[in-house]
């Protein structure tokens, strides 16, 4: 509940910047700066190694050696990406690119160079279940950079807006998390093996670039199928929609891997995860589909009522989304971060195959597809959770009685 508030609220005050930008920004200037989140995005899902989460599951014995080799590999990894952003940027000025996305793409990159030293950090908050501290520090960033957004938007009406707060916010995310659990390191410590990470961290790494291709890849095929003018109007549904809906789901990843992992009865806790999590964002899904006629055209102004009907379809993508975010992080729990991997990579091709087929036909046409093959890929891909939860649970009460 605390990062679901946390992510409500970073939400609540993103729709200031929605509607910042929608009135101060042409939609082909949001589409630019869409274009660069999104490739930024991609990028950025790299930093999900697998490492923080050989911190939270490490035995009490092999814990500050866990944390040493961790250290090492986020500095290592961080500076690595750092570097591939940049090269990415200049490749893209090379073959003839937008001046403007490569500049962006380069400004995204300072984010690598504050993230190394407040990882390990994280990850030892999250170990000592201090999960509401981490949810207002990460809510915070995000509301004053929002903040900063629509300040940026009044006084400076540029694509830049959208980007440059994120990393004008790092240093108070790293302030933040490196008072909340200190840690500096024994230096007598032994560290680990780095194998462990390895083996662990491939398969969730896969799965964190495939899940923000998952997110991102369609704005991308959006813009390079319908120009930037489109992207912009389809970023800003998305903002409108799913992106507000998703948001419990969104939290709930964070929390639901830990608990799983300390659950004595697992099976009982993914079905209390997915009850839970259903029951609460269903309903809330569907009265935002209904009222989005109405608060589409209020909130972002009447030229962009058109986006109403694309708005209310991507609202109600947030329930198979939820039900997905549970299964996955049982299966990761379970120690099967390949079979998440397969699923999650289906479940993005699917995705990715209806924007390139109902691209020509409209975003209305794209909406409708996404919602659909969200429904059936995301609930085949979750059947193996859903037994495990339902299925056998139940099986077995009928085998006592």
């Amino acid at each position: 509940m605390a990062f679901g508030a946390s992510e409500l609220a970073t939400k609540a005050s993103r729709l200031f910047v929605v509607i910042a930008v929608a009135r101060m920004l042409s939609p082909s200037e949001i589409g630019i700066a869409a274009a660069a989140l999104a490739m930024g995005d991609i990028l950025k899902a790299l930093t999900e190694n697998g490492v923080g989460q050989r911190i939270i599951a490490a035995k009490d014995h092999d814990l500050e050696g866990t944390c040493t080799t961790a250290r090492r590999l986020f500095w290592f990894w961080c500076l690595g990406l750092f570097a591939v952003q940049v090269a990415v940027a200049a490749l893209f000025w090379a073959i003839g690119g937008s001046v403007m996305i490569c500049l962006l793409i380069l400004v995204l990159a300072g984010e690598y160079l504050f993230m190394p030293a407040g990882l390990v950090q994280v990850a030892l908050a999250m170990r000592a279940g201090k999960m509401r501290s981490i949810a207002a520090i990460a809510g915070g960033q995000v509301v004053i950079s929002n903040i900063l957004s629509v300040a940026l938007a009044i006084v400076w009406p540029a694509a830049i807006v959208l980007i440059l707060p994120r990393l004008l916010t790092a240093p108070f995310w790293l302030m933040a998390v490196r008072r909340l659990h200190p840690w500096q390191g024994n230096p007598n410590a032994h560290p680990t093996a780095i194998r462990p990470f390895l083996t662990f961290g491939w398969a969730v790494l896969g799965i964190e670039v495939v899940k923000a291709l998952r997110l991102q890849a369609d704005k991308l095929l959006v813009g390079l199928l319908l120009g930037p003018q489109a992207l912009g109007l389809y970023f800003m549904a998305f903002n409108a929609g799913l992106s507000l809906a998703s948001s419990f789901s969104v939290a709930l990843s964070v929390v639901l891997f830990p608990h799983l992992c300390a659950s004595k009865d697992r099976a009982a806790s993914l079905r209390q995860g997915i009850t839970l999590s259903l029951g609460l964002i269903a309903p809330v899904v569907v009265l935002q589909a209904v009222l989005a006629p109405w608060y589409v055209p209020l909130l972002l102004g009447d030229d962009w009522a058109q986006l109403s009907g694309v708005v209310s379809i991507l609202c109600l993508a947030a329930i198979p989304t939820v039900l997905w975010t549970s299964a996955a992080s049982w299966m990761r729990a379970e120690g099967r971060p390949a079979q998440e991997l397969k699923a999650t990579a289906l479940v993005t091709l699917a995705l990715m195959l209806n924007t390139f087929l109902l691209a020509p036909l409209g975003l209305t046409a794209i909406a409708w597809g996404y919602l659909l093959v969200s429904c059936i890929a995301m609930t085949l891909a979750a059947l193996p959770a859903l037994n495990a939860a339902f299925l056998s649970a139940t099986k077995e009460r009928l085998q006592n009685a």
